[in-house]
């Protein structure tokens, strides 16, 4: 990779980064949000019909918090990659990551044909 390209990817990543950090702190109050009003409810989440929304609601926010929380770490990851040299090498076969792939998903390890056998 050019520097040009190396600084591109940097920004490209940053950008990621913020993005994700904005959605983790935005569902982090929809989370407390969620909890505040389970306080006002019944504890009773079987027999209260508001209780199963509040749980399912909860249960929900917490899913994309841990998926936020997932997604920064896989962009710490690309970083070290990319500090590394190793950005944009598939972890598994070792060929060049589709630019088109990368620039979808800049957090790709692998290529399509390798990510295809994975699912």
């Amino acid at each position: 990779m050019s520097p040009t390209e190396i600084e591109q990817v940097r920004a490209r990543l940053a950008a990621e980064r913020e993005q994700t950090l904005r959605r983790l702190g935005d569902l982090t109050d929809d989370y407390d949000a969620v909890v505040a009003a389970s306080r006002d409810t019944n504890a009773d989440d079987e027999h209260d019909p508001e209780g199963a929304t509040i749980a399912f609601e909860r249960s929900q926010v917490g899913a994309l918090v841990r998926q936020a929380r997932t997604h920064l770490r896989e962009v710490a990851a690309a970083e070290a990659r990319l500090a590394a040299g190793t950005y944009g090498v598939c972890e598994s076969c070792g060929r060049p990551i589709a630019a088109g792939r990368l620039e979808a998903r800049p957090v790709a390890r692998t290529c399509i044909d390798c990510a295809s056998r994975t699912r």
